[in-house]
Parts: structure tokens; sequence; C-alpha cells
């Protein structure tokens, strides 16, 4: 009797859970995309250029703002679009949650490399940068909770 009484409760919090991790990747995309814009704008100040120690232009703008000719923040955005859709159209699916943090975890460790960069290598911030490195350590924190809760269940 227990499991049916629990059973209608467990169903809303993953959803809820899918779609706080959608809504935080739709936050990343958003984030990714003022990025990509900026990486391609003529402009010599933005709105996220605060100090010779915060200033996006010169992230956006560096030798390490691409990979492979690629904008890094274009990769930020597909990588947020993979998360969204996992949690959305996929968030049935019994290998939804290890997917979205095996997802989440590259991209952390994406986001930390490009940390160590603007750090140690080019001595400058990007706020813009910073806001997708707080929306990706999330989505590690809430696609943890959503797998532990997936293998607990199958337990």
């Amino acid at each position: 009797m227990s499991e049916s009484r629990n059973a209608p409760n467990a169903r809303p919090q993953s959803t809820n859970l899918m779609a706080a991790i959608a809504l935080f990747a739709v936050a990343g995309v958003a984030v990714s995309s003022v990025s990509l814009y900026e990486h391609f704008a003529t402009s010599t100040s933005s709105f996220c250029n605060f100090s010779d120690t915060f200033n996006c232009d010169l992230v956006n703008r560096s030798q390490y703002s691409t990979v492979l000719g690629v904008p890094v923040a274009l990769i930020g955005i597909v990588g947020y679009l993979v998360l969204t859709t996992l949690a959305t159209v996929y968030r049935n699916l019994p290998q939804t949650p290890a997917l979205l943090l095996i997802a989440s975890v590259i991209g952390l460790g994406f986001a930390l490399y490009l940390a160590y960069v603007e750090k140690f290598l080019l001595g400058v911030w990007c706020f813009l940068c910073l806001t997708s490195l707080v929306l990706i350590c999330i989505e590690v924190m809430l696609s943890t909770i959503a797998t532990v809760r997936t293998r607990r269940a199958r337990a």
C-alpha cells in the first residue's frame, strides 16, 4: 500500500527536477548566445566590460575563444541545447538522468578549463563565462540528484 501512496509523488518530483534542469539549461543557452553575439561584435565595449580584470571582450575575442575555428560560445549553446533536449523530449527514458549527468560533467570540465584560461593565461575574467560556469555547476548537481533518485527507485 505504501508503494501506491508514494508512486504518485515520485512522478511530480522527477518532473519538477527535469523542469529545473531544462530551465537552467535554457538560461545557459541565453548566456552563451549573448557571449556568441559579443564574440562577433565589432564594438570596442560591451555591457560586461567592468574593468581590466572583468572584460568580456578580451576573453570573447582572444585566441582561446575558439576551438578548431568554432566559437566556444557556440559549443556552449549546443551543449546547453543537448541538456534541454534530454530534460524535456527524453525526460521519461530511464537512461536520461545518467546521460544528463555525463553531459553536464563534460560541460563542467570544459567550463573549468575556460576558467583556468581566464585566470592563468589571459588574466581577465568574463562575467558571461562565470555565469555559465555557475549554471553548469547547478546542472551537475541537479543531474546528480536525478541519477541518484533513479537508481534508488530501481533498487
